[in-house]
């Protein structure tokens, strides 16, 4: 009987022993398997927060990139550059951003010569109305009146380097007792309307002019001359 009880405790105690192994194996799995999941759900908390970082980084990025461009169309980039040569009111020539030559025009008898005036300035000016010529002495030589027909439709502007032309009638043409050989004369220049201060003494083509002053008209500036509007 003692044997048979003994046999018994052992075998209850093996059961025990192995129900708590399993009870352990499978609280061992369990917490495998939780800890796989939290595991997993860090890893997916972890990638979600990677991935709103790296939005919100390019979305500042975009941003900053968007007021940068806009900050350099209006400061000193191309924008800029753009706006500077277009805005504003461009200043009227002087004397002292112009070249002014004169050549006799391909005819016989010379009737007429062509002023050109070249922008040395450096910067672009606005050449205004015609050319005030004076052939002779300044305070006494005539008046050349303009010619209204050849005015330009628009301002006339030079950039550095940039020509403009008037077309001048000097004579009708052949002797008259009122010729007069002319070696070199003055031309003025407008700001707005009003002559501006300064003379360019112009050096007549070689040998001199013929000039007639009952005769003498100008054309305006522009920048190439045009047939019809500049013949007078």
């Amino acid at each position: 009987m003692r044997s048979t009880r003994t046999h018994r405790k052992n075998t209850v105690l093996a059961v025990a022993a192995v129900a708590v192994l399993s009870l352990g194996l499978t609280a061992c799995g369990g917490d495998d398997k939780g800890t796989g999941t939290r595991d997993e759900g860090a890893a997916t908390t972890s990638n979600s927060s990677a991935t709103a970082t790296a939005t919100a980084t390019a979305s500042a990025t975009t941003a900053a990139s968007t007021t940068g461009g806009t900050a350099t169309g209006t400061g000193t980039g191309p924008g800029a550059k753009k706006a500077a040569a277009t805005g504003g009111k461009t200043v009227s020539c002087t004397f002292k951003d112009v070249r002014v030559t004169a050549a006799k025009a391909d005819e016989t008898p010379t009737e007429h010569i062509v002023l050109t005036a070249v922008n040395k300035s450096g910067r672009a000016c606005r050449l205004d109305g015609y050319p005030l010529i004076a052939f002779g002495e300044i305070h006494t030589a005539k008046d050349i009146p303009p010619v209204a027909k050849s005015k330009p439709a628009a301002p006339v502007v030079l950039q550095p380097g940039d020509p403009a032309y008037a077309n001048v009638r000097i004579s009708l043409g052949g002797v008259h007792e009122d010729n007069k050989v002319v070696n070199s004369f003055d031309v003025n220049l407008f700001t707005g309307d009003e002559p501006t201060e300064g003379t360019l003494v112009v050096k007549a083509p070689a040998g001199g002019i013929a000039v007639d002053e009952d005769a003498a008209k100008t054309g305006y500036w522009t920048q190439e001359l045009r047939n019809g509007a500049d013949e007078f």
